[in-house]
């Protein structure tokens, strides 16, 4: 079908505020009479509190406030455990104990330095193996064998023990990667101040997840979520990251606003951030593979692990994502999985993008690569043995049927391998690496499918809310956020869409609690699945009100007239009015109701959960991944050469930022691949700034032939699906089993830098 918007590359309506300089950022919102608060961390990863003094500091001149946990008027402890203020116990170096409000920043920092913490230092667990192997050290009291609640999910297909027991041929692999830091280009900035007009309070900054923030605020703060209003302000990328640092943050400068009666910013350094934002999970991946002897996997049995870090209110619904995804884009009968959530005295795990995809895929799919290697096979024939297709059923049981769940990744496989000619050089390198010298290429391929969406996650409605004013222009608001990925561009083309308008009449504003219908969290890929769809509704019910006041002006049936390009037009195309010509009949006389409140509530995910078997989500995404490198194996420098990558993503809303956020996420995937790791040492973060936490720079980028794939969604707006983590997954694994291909040495664990691939096998973290 044919449209004026939707599959178009608009430009971003984003765009002039931004490349002018106009766009006003966390750090930039300034108010009359506003204070800046530093936090005062924990000195160690695990102390017991004993005093805190902070009378000195109060002395300094220019404090307004030092708050501890005595000073909460509400609840000290918010979702996941998460405290405002570490009272009698800090179980991390990212807790705060105490937070001042003073004239300037300088002033803050001056006196959080003057406050006196007597403590005693405890013993903790320090990692992943600790916490699997500590039984009398707990990170939490009430949290046996350092478990986290609702983290533990078992999943069963068919019947492992017989499909694996009958299996000629067996394999196995455990397989190992870390802390990952979002690295997003703003830090963390939040001002609390008491509501000008009405009791309460309001919250603007660099926020994700607006309702979460409204509903923790109102929890420390002891009031109803009704008093408190949360506004967004430009937001310099997120991928997941600011959602707990800033809630806590928000609910410190909360309570320094509630002492003061004054607006309070806090601004993090990019050290603070390192040190109080959440990390992708850790995770530990234990598999046992059965194959028989025409190279059909029959049975697969997974163990994963999860590291939480000393609070978390994600693992549950990563975890939960990470079990469904547990056996890949493969079709096997049988299926055996477990996943567990460990505390540690740690920083914490929490969402970023891929939401524990990256993790999953690249030890499934290395995993793959080496049977394959084992049988003697080309990998890309293995997997199309193997690979889902339309009829199988995937890990949680659910069918892929046309016309409802694409199913296309053995034409993708065929089309991305012929584009990159990936048999010739998977034949050919080999030979020519033998004369090479030091450098040696390699070319590996990686396959993925992702569930769109929350699914069994948790509930996927979103909100929307489109006002048409009296000149013609219209306000639209998401209860989703813009953090730079192009959400309020999409969500303006698919309004103007069903509206029948110009796109410059949208007038995109950012999101606001006391506007809009709690949308539930930005997460999931699902800004343009769910949240477009809840656009599309108040689109469509507003356009039902214009042709209702239509047919009253015109005496034709409303169901033979349309909107389309600003006009009012009749079933043959003829031309009656202008849309600010109708909308001035909707004013007077009629007085119509020119707004419309979208809301889009897919049905709930019913999973079974002892087995995890259900219908998990609405659709599906697809990707295949074939990357080239250069390894030197005098120095294990990895260099990737080229990228030929397919994705399928239903319709594209905008082909180019579709694109953009496609080649956004491989990036951040070479990034996980062979630069980015978070040092450590006895729970203590050594890796704070981008001095020493690596990320990949334009000139690591190669080449990328990106082919974008359309199928039928019927659930998504315009048939769309959400595309904003599915790019970040095939990166690792693609170039994992290109440098396995380049030299032999088949590495585990991530990433893959130059001490690893230099000695040829996985070390420890």
């Amino acid at each position: 079908m044919s449209y004026t918007y939707v599959g178009k590359s608009c430009k971003r309506v984003d765009g002039y505020e931004k490349v002018t300089g106009k766009a006003v950022f966390g750090a930039d919102f300034t108010v009359s009479k506003q204070l800046h608060a530093v936090s005062l961390y924990s000195p160690k990863p695990h102390i017991r509190i004993a005093s805190i003094d902070t009378s000195e500091a109060l002395r300094l001149q220019g404090v307004a406030a030092v708050a501890t946990a005595d000073d909460v008027p509400g609840n000290n402890e918010m979702y996941g455990r998460f405290p405002v203020f570490a009272e009698s116990e800090a179980k991390y170096t990212g807790d705060a104990i105490a937070a001042v409000a003073a004239e300037t920043r300088e002033i803050a920092q001056k006196a959080a330095a003057l406050i006196r913490v007597e403590y005693e230092e405890l013993p903790g667990i320090w990692s992943l193996d600790q916490a699997i192997g500590e039984q009398e050290l707990l990170v939490h009291a009430d949290a046996t064998d350092n478990e986290m609640e609702l983290t533990k999910f078992p999943l069963r297909k068919g019947d492992f023990e017989n499909g694996f027991a009958s299996a000629p041929n067996h394999f196995s692999g455990t397989y190992e990667v870390g802390f990952q830091d979002q690295a997003y280009i703003e830090p963390e900035s939040i001002t609390v101040l008491p509501a000008p007009f009405h009791h309460g309070y309001e919250v603007y900054g660099t926020i994700q997840n607006p309702y979460t923030i409204r509903a923790n605020v109102a929890t420390a703060l002891g009031i109803p979520e009704s008093q408190v209003r949360v506004v967004l302000t430009a937001v310099g990328g997120s991928f997941g990251g600011k959602d707990e640092s800033v809630m806590n943050m928000a609910a410190r400068c909360a309570v320094l606003s509630s002492m003061t009666g004054r607006p309070v910013r806090m601004d993090l350094t990019r050290e603070e951030s390192f040190l109080e934002s959440c990390k992708r999970h850790p995770f530990r991946m234990e598999y046992e593979v059965g194959l028989d002897d025409d190279n059909i996997i029959t049975a697969l049995k997974s163990r994963l692990t999860c590291q939480g870090g000393a609070y978390n209110n994600k693992a549950r619904f990563s975890n939960w994502r990470a079990v469904v995804h547990t056996a890949g884009a493969y079709n096997i009968p049988n299926i055996r999985a477990d996943l567990f959530g460990k505390y540690t005295n740690t920083i914490y795990g929490g969402a970023y993008r891929g939401f524990s995809g990256p993790q999953v895929l690249f030890a499934i799919e290395t995993l793959i690569d080496e049977i394959a290697s084992e049988r003697q096979l080309n990998p890309k024939d293995f997997r199309l043995l193997n690979v889902l297709r339309e009829g199988n059923s995937i890990a949680c049981g659910q069918v892929l049927k046309d016309g409802y769940i694409a199913a296309p990744l053995e034409m993708m496989i065929n089309e991305t391998s012929e584009r990159a000619g990936f048999d010739t050089k998977w034949q050919n390198y080999p030979k020519t690496n033998e004369s090479s010298g030091s450098l040696k290429k390699g070319i590996g391929i990686a396959v993925t499918y992702r569930g769109a969406g929350l699914g069994g996650e948790g509930v996927d409605s979103s909100s929307a809310m489109l006002t048409v004013c009296h000149d013609g222009s219209i306000l639209l608001f998401s209860g989703h956020t813009e953090m730079g990925q192009g959400m309020r561009t999409a969500h303006s083309q698919i309004a103007a869409e069903a509206l029948g308008v110009n796109i410059e009449r949208i007038d995109f504003r950012h999101s606001d609690t006391s506007i809009t219908l709690d949308g539930g969290p930005t997460v999931a890929s699902r800004g343009t699945q769910s949240g477009g769809r809840a656009v599309l509704d108040a689109a469509r019910k507003l356009t039902a009100a214009l042709l209702e006041a239509a047919e009253k002006k015109t005496g034709i049936p409303a169901d033979e007239l349309m909107i389309k390009d600003d006009q009012l037009v009749g079933k043959d195309g003829k031309v009656i009015c202008g849309f600010k010509e109708l909308i001035d009949y909707c004013v007077y006389p009629l007085g119509t109701n020119l707004s419309a409140q979208g809301w889009y509530n897919p049905p709930l995910a019913h999973i079974d959960a002892d087995t995890q078997q259900g219908d998990c989500y609405q659709t599906y995404t697809n990707g295949v991944a074939i990357t080239e490198v250069t390894v030197d194996e005098a120095t294990g420098k990895i260099t990737v050469d080229r990228m030929t990558v397919a994705y399928e993503l239903g319709t594209a809303i905008n082909p180019d930022l579709a694109y953009g956020q496609f080649v956004g996420g491989l990036v951040q995937g070479i990034g996980y691949a062979l630069y980015e790791e978070m040092a450590e040492r006895d729970g203590e973060l050594l890796t704070r700034n981008f001095d020493d936490y690596m990320i990949p720079t334009t000139v690591d980028v190669p080449p990328i032939d990106l082919k974008i794939y359309e199928t039928t969604n019927p659930e998504g707006p315009y048939g769309a699906k959400g595309i904003g983590e599915i790019g970040i997954e095939l990166a690792a694994p693609s170039i994992g089993n290109a440098l396995y291909h380049a030299t032999g040495r088949r590495l585990r664990s991530l990433p893959l830098n130059l001490e690893r691939v230099k000695i040829g096998r996985s070390l420890k973290r």
